[in-house]
């Protein structure tokens, strides 16, 4: 049996443990789902193939999402678990596992790391930062920028641009990276404005 068979053929029995748990008959079931009793009777014995057209009322009817109905294998763990990367006096998490594309970090600038003078640099894509804790200076071009806790920037990384701690305290930021030039749309503010 194919693993499509065995998936259809265990949601009559599901179709059938559900309604008896919630105790409900064929015939209050049908007045709920506008479906006829025979068509559900066939559905749980498995003489009528199930449909999206049958199943979706039938989860409305129980409050469960289609999932508990066709028995959808349960989700893999979705947690990302990349090590920490040392690089350029920042520690980066790695939040995201695809290649290519959107690339998400967290960064850590430690309290008194020196990265030196402003070294404005240029690559391809665009780049979104969130500043989660301290102050985070952003030299761009002719802007030198100073973001707090809950402010976000983003630019074209073609764009000559360097950023670091605005003091001597540690700065916590998210940043979302692309090399297709994917945009955000939030602007930094000057130092000073707003």
């Amino acid at each position: 049996m194919s693993t499509d068979s065995s998936v259809l053929a265990g949601v009559g029995p599901r179709l059938r443990a559900l309604r008896q748990r919630r105790d409900l008959t064929l015939t209050a079931l049908s007045v709920t789902t506008g479906i006829s009793v025979s068509t559900l009777s066939r559905l749980e014995s498995g003489g009528r193939k199930p449909t999206l057209e049958l199943l979706l009322p039938i989860a409305r009817a129980h409050g469960v999402p289609l999932d508990e109905l066709v028995g959808a294998p349960p989700v893999g763990d979705p947690r990302v678990r990349a090590a920490p990367v040392q690089m350029h006096g920042m520690t980066m998490w790695p939040l995201s596992t695809q290649p290519g594309g959107l690339q998400a970090y967290k960064l850590l600038i430690p309290a008194g790391s020196v990265r030196g003078e402003p070294d404005q640099k240029t690559h391809e894509g665009y780049d979104w930062l969130y500043v989660l804790s301290g102050r985070l200076r952003l030299v761009l071009a002719e802007h030198d920028l100073v973001l707090g806790r809950g402010e976000a920037a983003e630019f074209d990384t073609r764009t000559p641009h360097w950023f670091g701690s605005a003091d001597d305290q540690p700065v916590e930021l998210l940043t979302l990276f692309s090399k297709q030039g994917e945009r955000m749309h939030l602007r930094a503010r000057p130092k000073g404005s707003g």
